[in-house]
């Protein structure tokens, strides 16, 4: 059966490279650095050992170091990633890393995170496309010690590869919601040859895991440690930072404080993130309702994809509303009405700088994004009816009432308007946001300890 999928991959390959052409058009770096999707990268240092001890060459202490290699595909597995990377780099100080990635975004965030704490110790690629092919050469050059890939990122060839090298493989924070498992059980003898490459499955929860177990990965192997999004660590500087930013906005709300106390004084902020097209409209179309009750609002829009930074700068100014981006390093002045979030890496901050915060990818059918972060800082959340990629966490979130959903400008309004015009209740909420992410903490320490065990099985 693999061999049908990797013959069909190879006819279709014309059509992704068609794909990455066609979005470079918004996107230029998508017409860039197409080798690496080839596999054809430099080889690491050290990776021709054995020619150079034939010719008397003593290999250098990069070529002994292991390499561990982390798959995070884009911007969302790439910020659960980066905790885990922190972590270990900082109890193993030989290992160096490599991590892919699949779009520019991604690539971005790595280098922005990662370069600074791991000192010279850092590879990033793209992926190659799963197929022998390109994937011989870059294992080849690379030589990884061990694969760690992230939440639901399964390639048949990346995975035998891997087996065949006899590189372990660990499914990290791993999620497979039953929506997912429906589309690999339609391919049974490919899914379960797939899984029983995978050395391990550290799932998210139960239900996860007893997913991974049906289609073929050995029970034994597979546990359910808890989400490491819940590991999120706001410390002094980042509440300062977000402190600066809310006296900029001419707000100086309770959640910077991440003490759940008193509430709102001076501009209200309402932060819609990681916006989606389709969007976009919906929250506009909501702030307008909401400014008749308040008019000095400052709504914070974030657009997911900086490709589409200019287009909702765009739409804001044709509804008339005064914006101001982010990226042209003024502050919103009493007059301004929006602030367009388009730079990358300082969402974080921004939901300690807020009142309320709605989270995208959830009105469209994108499942949703990562609602945890303002959790953790004691900010309501609202979001859309489509949550399947955080299904449990926005569970645990509505119950404890932290979260509400909505469907449509209407009642995303009346929501916002409700914490905004209650300030103990939005606080009450918010606090138990907060709860719930300090509770469902410690996946962080235990998906650490599984990596360490797996090296020194890769050792042994």
């Amino acid at each position: 059966m693999r061999f049908l999928y990797t013959w069909f991959f190879r006819l279709a390959l014309p059509l992704m490279l068609l794909h990455l052409w066609w979005r470079g058009r918004s996107d230029p770096a998508y017409r860039k650095r197409w080798s690496e999707r080839f596999g054809l990268v430099p080889s690491r240092p050290g990776t021709l050992r054995r020619w150079r001890e034939r010719f008397g060459v003593v290999p250098d202490r990069a070529s002994r170091a292991p390499l561990i290699w982390i798959h995070s595909v884009s911007v969302g597995e790439t910020l659960a990633a980066i905790p885990l990377i922190k972590e270990l780099a900082a109890r193993h100080h030989q290992w160096q890393w490599l991590v892919t990635t699949t779009t520019p975004t991604g690539s971005q965030r790595v280098h922005d995170a990662l370069e600074p704490i791991l000192d010279g110790r850092l590879l990033h690629y793209y992926l190659p496309f799963d197929l022998p092919e390109c994937l011989t050469p870059f294992l080849e050059a690379l030589r990884p010690s061990v694969l760690i890939t992230m939440e639901t990122e399964l390639w048949p060839n990346m995975l035998a590869l891997c087996d065949k090298r006899k590189i372990p493989v660990a499914l990290v924070n791993g999620r497979l919601s039953e929506k997912s498992a429906r589309g690999y059980r339609r391919f049974p003898r490919l899914s379960r040859n797939m899984m029983s490459h995978i050395t391990r499955v550290l799932a998210q929860y139960p239900a996860d895991a007893y997913r991974f177990s049906e289609l073929g990965v050995d029970p034994e192997r597979v546990s359910a440690v808890g989400n490491i999004k819940f590991d999120l660590h706001i410390g002094s500087g980042l509440i300062s930072e977000a402190q600066a930013l809310s006296h900029q906005w001419g707000h100086s709300g309770a959640q910077v404080n991440n003490d759940g106390r008193s509430g709102q004084h001076g501009r209200p902020v309402w932060l819609a993130a990681s916006t989606h097209a389709g969007e976009d409209e919906v929250v506009l179309d909501a702030f307008e309702i909401l400014r008749v009750t308040f008019p000095d609002l400052l709504l914070v829009l974030v657009p997911r994809h900086p490709v589409r930074f200019d287009s909702a700068a765009r739409m804001c100014r044709e509804r008339g509303l005064r914006t101001v981006r982010r990226s042209d390093g003024g502050v919103p002045m009493a007059s301004d009405q929006i602030l367009l979030g388009d730079t990358m890496g300082e969402l974080l901050r921004f939901y300690g700088a807020c009142d309320v915060a709605f989270v995208g990818g959830s009105l469209v059918p994108v499942g949703g994004h990562n609602m945890i972060e303002p959790a953790a800082w004691g900010v309501p959340v609202v979001c859309g009816p489509h949550l399947h990629n955080f299904s449990v966490v926005s569970d645990l979130l509505k119950e404890a009432g932290g979260l509400r959903v909505v469907d449509d400008a209407e009642q995303m309004a009346q929501q916002v308007a409700s914490w905004l015009e209650d300030s103990a209740g939005r606080v009450e909420a918010g606090t138990r946001g907060r709860e719930v992410a300090a509770q469902n903490s410690g996946a962080l320490e235990r998906t650490v300890e599984a990596v360490e065990s797996l090296m020194r099985m890769k050792k042994s």
